[in-house]
């Protein structure tokens, strides 16, 4: 294996700076713990003062025994200072954190400009605040901000600071590409220069703005950088930040580097869709490696072909991430489609099945009709499972009645009436919720909690409507689209009506059975699913 590469994960940091995202104190644990789960080397926690969020996130992390070193940020002090009375240097080495990431001014520009001193100063501020630190027995990073642009604009003065925070005992000199405009061969040239100008050890940081962080940081790594930074799923301000969850697994798979164990790399896929949650960003179906349709498959010849050998249309086994194969079945699918996924499912079938012909006919019809099951693979799976006699009923709809009400100077007011028969036995519930979708999964979830208590374990994490034919106006069909999670893995069901409330019993419905089908424990004693009937065997 070649040289090991150190992980440096800034998404409770620099991630937290993208749009849409806000992490509380206890999400910043909660991702602190994953990250270290992942294996990650270094974990930046924030400013250990320049927030309360912040302050209480580097106060309670002290209790927990993480094998990453947790960071802290913060930058070189003031002009005109001393580094012994910087308020954010002292907060840095009162937070007890075995580590800290400065970040200084390489660009000439940005010392007149966004400092408004001397090039002279910049330097002392860099070499006063690194000597400071290492003083108080930290280990100190140095983030060279604009570094990229600067030396391009001035290649003397931006080497000048690095050797300064070098000389100041800087365990590391990290390049960043700020504003994220470089290009990966002018990466690799100035890195290579500055591996054989500097004895310490080099990291890289990039941005997105180029869409090119990923291929930056790989390009910095072949010239010769040792830590890479970045974060989880690429979160960051403007483009987002250098996505750990491309780098790593390219690094290791197939640039023959070490970053994190093998195991390690397996939880991948997990751990970035967990902290898509926590941040309540929805990840994007085709991110690289980690996506749900990273590794899925729909054309009928491709079907065909991986059914043979997984590697005439997969770049890497996605059990190396932790993610899986897919196939996805809709109208333009063939015959292999559904024959490998309900193979998938264990399902006894050939091409020659009868049944395989009238399900295909089936899932053609019903696509036909506005059912999209490309989208929504929990649905398709208890579409087959029916078509082979593998399901009985959980429940049976008897009536369900929805009131919306809104009276003067309120808003409006939803209230779901669900009556269902659950083994011969009628439930009838009632519950409010702030629309009428929230109301129906209250009232069902209640009626069915006392027979399936493991359906409190999950809960809707997303909910989309398409119009299927705008030109009927509001007399159109529509489409509904729900995702569920359980916090490990999450699953999608789809239904379609023209009324938009049917469409959404029907999505709703579907993501209960799934999850007490294959996802939930049926109840705290992990009693077999077939005591309540999901499975007719």
């Amino acid at each position: 294996m070649g040289n090991t590469i150190s992980i440096f994960d800034t998404t409770l940091r620099d991630g937290t700076q993208g749009e849409g995202i806000s992490l509380s104190a206890e999400d910043k644990v909660k991702i602190a713990q994953r990250l270290d789960l992942l294996g990650v080397h270094y974990i930046e926690g924030g400013n250990p003062g320049s927030n309360s969020k912040d302050i209480e996130f580097f106060q309670r992390v002290k209790g927990l025994k993480l094998n990453a070193k947790l960071t802290a940020f913060g930058s070189t002090r003031r002009k005109n200072s001393l580094a012994e009375q910087d308020s954010s240097l002292l907060r840095i080495v009162e937070s007890g954190v075995p580590a800290a990431t400065l970040v200084g001014k390489s660009w000439d520009f940005h010392v007149h400009t966004a400092l408004q001193t001397t090039l002279e100063e910049n330097l002392s501020m860099i070499y006063d605040s690194f000597a400071f630190l290492k003083r108080q027995g930290v280990e100190a990073i140095f983030d060279a901000e604009h570094f990229f642009d600067g030396y391009k604009h001035n290649p003397d003065y931006a080497l000048a600071v690095l050797r300064k925070a070098q000389d100041a005992g800087a365990d590391w000199i990290v390049l960043c590409d700020t504003n994220g405009g470089t290009l990966p061969h002018e990466i690799h040239a100035i890195v290579s220069r500055m591996a054989s100008e500097l004895s310490a050890p080099i990291g890289i940081h990039t941005h997105n703005d180029c869409e090119l962080a990923v291929a930056n940081t790989l390009a910095a790594v072949q010239a010769g950088a040792r830590q890479v930074q970045g974060t989880i799923n690429g979160y960051g301000e403007r483009c987002g930040n250098a996505n750990l969850c491309s780098i790593i697994p390219t690094l290791q798979l197939k640039m023959d580097h070490r970053c994190i164990s093998d195991d390690q790399l397996q939880s991948l896929t997990k751990t970035a869709r967990y902290i898509s949650e926590i941040a309540n960003v929805h990840m994007p179906v085709a991110q690289p490696y980690v996506g749900n349709a990273a590794f899925a498959h729909k054309g009928g010849i491709h079907v065909s072909a991986i059914m043979k050998d997984s590697k005439t249309y997969e770049h890497i086994q996605p059990e190396l991430v932790g993610n899986k194969q897919r196939i996805l079945v809709s109208e333009l699918a063939g015959q292999s489609n559904i024959i490998s996924k309900a193979q998938e499912l264990g399902l006894d079938i050939n091409a020659n099945n009868d049944k395989t012909k009238r399900i295909m006919e089936k899932i053609k019809d019903l696509e036909h009709q506005g059912y999209q099951f490309e989208g929504a693979d929990a649905s398709l799976e208890l579409l087959l499972r029916e078509a082979f006699g593998e399901m009985k009923e959980i429940f049976k709809l008897e009536s369900l009645k929805m009131l919306v009400e809104k009276t003067n100077g309120s808003g409006m007011n939803a209230e779901a009436i669900v009556k269902v028969n659950v083994d011969g036995q009628t439930i009838y519930m009632a519950a409010e919720g702030n629309g009428p979708v929230n109301a129906l999964n209250n009232a069902l979830r209640k009626a069915l909690e006392q027979f399936y208590p493991s359906i409190n374990d999950f809960h809707l994490s997303d909910y989309k409507v398409r119009v299927i034919d705008e030109k009927d106006a509001t007399a159109a069909k529509v489409r509904v689209l729900m995702e569920s999670t359980d916090f490990k893995s999450t699953w999608n069901t789809v239904g379609v009506s023209s009324n938009v409330i049917e469409a959404s019993w029907e999505a709703l419905v579907d993501s209960i059975r799934y999850a007490l089908l294959t996802k939930s424990k049926i109840d705290s004693h992990d009693e077999p699913r077939e005591q309540f009937g999901l499975l007719n065997h």
